[in-house]
């Protein structure tokens, strides 16, 4: 059973086209990630799901309600986390949560009982009477996830939810998410972490210029760009741009997050990076061969990184 889905879905703001056609589906209890680069329309799908933009053309559904004739029964099936918290920051935790579960017709005490229990689940219960503005770090994402949860939505939608966080504030969130997916919720979730999707997700969606381009489980993507890859360890600037532009004249280098990567041609290729950044007078920090992450995935799709820009939503 597909919880959501899209068939043929179209959506202009103008004269900028964020969907042609798109077709995709989310099946019930997966967790599925969708990428593509900037304005490749991952924001307005999600938008057109949660009903907070009209499609033009063809159809959506969400927990098999139509979102234009059902928005109501959809907006009450789903919880949604985007890329800035959604939170009062005048507020302590606990009122972020309370009144939401009031306005779900929950009594005082089920509000409250609620919340409680969101907020031990999300490791925020020593911060509960702490205002969210003076939350620092992965708090305020876990905080915006305990609020959309208090509906107990059949369908989550995350867009970009660990933007901006670091490393280890990323990684304590998707064990939570991690968590929700072992409950049987239905996720989609975009995100510009490549690594993200690899880690989280069931299957991957890709889009670019608002159409699916390829779909599958991450392991049958990286068998399609196939062969093997050297990655390039540098930390950004002079040197990763001398190393770029030295094996730009030999290779198809790929820009990916903590270096450069380029496609293996054989078992001579490390030696041939090697002499290449010797003549340039290149240092890098690792050199290893290995099998293609989803981001050189990625850039065999799209021809760009994973925050490679595009106009358009």
């Amino acid at each position: 059973m597909n919880v959501s889905e899209f068939d043929a879905v179209d959506k202009s703001f103008g004269a900028v086209h964020a969907l042609w056609g798109l077709s995709l589906t989310v099946p019930e209890r997966a967790l599925v990630g969708l990428l593509g680069p900037n304005g490749a329309g991952k924001t307005t799908a999600i938008n057109v799901l949660t009903t907070l933009v009209r499609l033009d053309g063809g159809s959506a559904r969400v927990a098999g309600h139509n979102t234009v004739a059902d928005a109501d029964l959809v907006r009450s099936s789903i919880g949604l986390t985007g890329q800035f918290a959604a939170l009062d920051a005048g507020l302590t935790a606990r009122e972020n949560l309370v009144p939401l579960g009031r306005l779900l017709k929950l009594g005082k005490r089920a509000a409250r009982a609620r919340a409680d229990e969101l907020l031990e689940r999300f490791g925020l219960a020593e911060a509960a009477d702490r205002t969210a503005g003076g939350f620092c770090g992965g708090m305020r994402p876990r905080l915006d996830l305990a609020v959309s949860m208090v509906s107990r939505p059949v369908v989550l939608f995350l867009d970009e939810p660990t933007t901006s966080l670091d490393p280890t504030s990323r990684v304590l969130l998707w064990d939570v998410v991690r968590e929700l997916r072992a409950e049987s919720v239905t996720i989609l979730l975009t995100t510009q972490y490549l690594q993200e999707a690899d880690e989280l997700a069931d299957r991957v969606t890709v889009i670019d210029h608002g159409r699916v381009i390829a779909e599958g489980t991450a392991a049958e993507l990286k068998d399609k760009v196939g062969g093997s890859v050297c990655r390039l360890a540098l930390p950004p600037g002079d040197a990763r741009d001398r190393a770029a532009a030295a094996l730009g004249a030999r290779f198809a280098v790929t820009a990916v997050e903590g270096g450069l990567t380029v496609p293996a041609r054989g078992g001579g290729t490390l030696a041939e990076i090697v002499r290449v950044l010797d003549a340039a007078d290149v240092a890098v920090d690792d050199l290893a061969l290995r099998r293609p992450a989803l981001d050189d995935v990625f850039f065999a799709l799209t021809g760009a990184g994973a925050g490679g820009a595009r106009e358009g939503a």
